[in-house]
């Protein structure tokens, strides 16, 4: 049965029928235009995908589609045009040009397709096109609506990843779910890329910080081997494995986060993998955070752009090889609470100084790798608006139909560079159960699949291409 599945899902199945531009329903003020930031233009080489999954069949968007057009009022950015202008910086013109909807049907149904389909397969779901030369006719924003045999539809939207970070993705589909039902926008967008602008209050270059140092080893990186073929699985944890191995750990360390606890486990277990090949005497990780909350003026979660910044992780390979699990998870820990906002202020004033001898802006290097990079998507857990110390993850209260969330939420990063990585997401399931995305060279995801220690805590694989 489950070969006869794996034939039903591959990738030829998904057929796009129809392409359709989505326009606002009030027209854009002439002239407006909104500037990449530092960081903006550092994403530019790669691209970002989110998709949405939805077993109920009554999503229907033809039902939904005059919503689309409403919510894009409130998103000039979604519907205007790249334009680069003399210096190498990126300009959108928000010339209502319009949201780019393809739609398609596949012939199996969700939770088939969550359990069989590869995340190759799943890739039939995105829009992927190649950044243009001259952008300035491209739709940089890309939609996918497919829906399943049986009920249940797959939402997805694309983007350069310089346009907007995950909860910028997420929010925006989540908007369109709000104003479905007439409901309040919670985090409506926030288009001011100025906020990335170093304040007047900070003095620069920070003597003590690392990350200009550290961007700039990335910017002199080479290419990995372009012959390795990565793939992908997401093993889904539930809230009682995560809060039994947290309660184990969290004596010396009482606020141990499931990031922490994910990061340290994966971290050990890949270095285990490497360990026969790899005579480094340190093991290193880079580390992706949000952090609009993490500034002393914090950006409001609508922020729409990038507000991610990365930092390396260094620790002895002897005691990544002891075992201890709650050492390398209180290191994480350590690293993570202990990040200044100097260090998020140093990284653009180093990506603002990029230029060459005309004053013009270096082109962007690939910021995800070369290390094995972890992405902590735990700031996606947000407040509830009406209740008090109650948290809910965005993407799933994106319900197009009310108390029917999403299934599962994917997030593909593409041209990531190097080691692999790893996306620590928050799960349906809610409370301390997350869902972890792994990308690896394919022989070591094969060794991984079959990792005791991983395998005690019962992960559920998803999108493994596996039965």
């Amino acid at each position: 049965m489950a070969n006869e599945e794996k034939e039903k899902i591959k990738g030829g199945d998904v057929k796009v029928h129809s392409v359709l531009t989505v326009v606002s329903s009030t027209p854009v003020n002439p002239g407006k235009t909104c500037l990449l930031s530092a960081i903006d233009r550092a994403m530019g080489h790669h691209s970002l995908h989110v998709i949405f999954y939805f077993r109920s069949g009554s999503v229907g968007f033809d039902r939904i589609r005059p919503v689309l057009n409403e919510v894009l009022t409130l998103y000039p950015n979604v519907i205007g045009r790249l334009v680069k202008e003399d210096d190498g910086s990126w300009t959108v013109r928000c010339t209502d040009a319009g949201l780019r909807v393809h739609r398609a049907t596949v012939g199996t149904s969700v939770d088939e397709w969550l359990r069989f389909a590869s995340a190759d397969d799943e890739r039939d779901l995105m829009v992927k096109q190649e950044f243009p030369h001259d952008p300035q006719y491209w739709s940089p924003f890309r939609m996918q609506v497919t829906e399943f045999e049986g009920g249940g539809t797959a939402i997805s939207l694309s983007c350069p990843h310089m346009l907007a970070d995950p909860i910028s993705l997420t929010l925006f589909i989540k908007s369109w779910t709000e104003a479905c039902h007439n409901d309040v926008i919670v985090h409506p967008p926030f288009l001011h890329p100025q906020a990335i602008n170093i304040p007047l209050t900070f003095t620069t270059p920070f003597p003590t910080s690392t990350s200009p140092s550290f961007y700039a080893s990335k910017s002199r990186a080479s290419n990995s081997n372009p012959k390795l073929k990565f793939v992908s699985t997401t093993f889904s944890f539930s809230n009682s494995i995560i809060k039994q191995s947290l309660s184990k750990i969290c004596s010396t360390v009482p606020d141990l986060t499931p990031f922490d606890l994910l990061t340290a486990l994966f971290w050990m277990r890949i270095a285990e993998l490497k360990s026969k090949t790899d005579d480094n005497l340190k093991q290193s990780i880079s580390i992706c955070m949000d952090m609009r909350k993490h500034l002393h003026a914090p950006l409001p979660y609508g922020y729409f752009g990038n507000a991610l910044h990365f930092s390396q992780l260094t620790m002895n390979s002897d005691k990544m090889g002891s075992g201890d699990l709650g050492q390398v998870a209180e290191l994480v820990n350590r690293h993570v609470t202990g990040l200044k906002e100097e260090e998020f202020w140093s990284a653009v004033d180093w990506l603002n100084s990029r230029k060459d001898d005309q004053g013009k802006f270096l082109p962007p290097f690939k910021m995800y790798g070369p290390e094995l990079t972890f992405v902590n998507m735990e700031s996606m857990i947000a407040p509830i608006r009406t209740r008090v110390n109650e948290f809910e993850p965005l993407m799933y209260r994106a319900e197009f139909v009310k108390d029917q969330k999403p299934a599962h939420v994917s997030y593909h990063i593409e041209n990531t560079e190097g080691e692999g990585l790893i996306l620590v997401m928050p799960s349906p399931e809610e409370g301390l159960a997350r869902r972890v995305t792994v990308t690896l060279p394919e022989e070591e995801m094969g060794k991984l699949l079959q990792d005791k220690v991983i395998l005690s805590l019962d992960p559920t694989m998803l999108l493994s291409g596996r039965s």
